[in-house]
């Protein structure tokens, strides 16, 4: 079974170096709960796939600590800033070219040229980014399960398929976020979710 932490400062400093190690990271946020690896872990990007029964042609978000790390992995064009600056921090993914030179690897982005990144309105997801970089996130269930909402549901899905839990009580959304393709020449909503309006 996975070791449960709280989410404080000591739970993310043990979190942090599970992460650095290639292990698996669950974390509260403001929409769900996730779970995560470093980027540059060998195989944790398989690892992920594998823990939650995930397809490997769906991709995964990266959750960023801020809006210089959106850029450093995707192209914010004006329509994506004016988004990000209204919605960010909070529940909106939006879906970027790839950045030059990012060098993203394929079973992230189920090989094609985008990338979803959101910057979440909760402190937990945020600091480990900014200790690792832009962190690959998805939601802390079963593939086709019901999203996990506290660290207790995701104990019960996941167990011991992932390394540690942060517990930082219920999730204050419960709802996954809306996501916004702004990889061509207009927005486009793939998914409604916690940010009501992206009008």
């Amino acid at each position: 079974m996975a070791r449960l932490l709280p989410d404080d400062a000591t739970g993310r400093a043990a979190a942090v170096e599970v992460l650095r190690a290639g292990g698996l990271v669950a974390m509260p946020t403001d929409t769900v709960y996730g779970v995560g690896v470093a980027l540059s872990a060998h195989d944790g990007l398989a690892r992920l796939f594998a823990a939650k029964d995930r397809p490997l042609d769906r991709a995964i978000v990266l959750l960023v600590a801020d809006l210089e790390q959106a850029a450093s992995v995707g192209v914010l064009s004006p329509a994506a800033r004016v988004l990000a600056e209204h919605f960010w921090p909070g529940g909106l993914t939006l879906v970027l070219a790839q950045a030059p030179g990012a060098q993203l690897p394929a079973v992230l982005t189920a090989g094609v040229a985008t990338i979803g990144v959101r910057l979440p309105d909760h402190d937990s997801p945020r600091a480990l980014a900014r200790e690792l970089g832009p962190l690959p996130v998805t939601s802390a269930n079963l593939s086709g399960h019901p999203d996990a909402r506290d660290a207790s549901e995701v104990l019960s899905q996941l167990g011991s398929r992932v390394d540690l839990v942060l517990d930082g009580g219920p999730a204050r959304g419960g709802i996954p976020s809306t996501i916004v393709d702004c990889s061509g020449e207009l927005p486009r909503v793939l998914r409604p979710g916690a940010t009501p309006s992206t009008e």
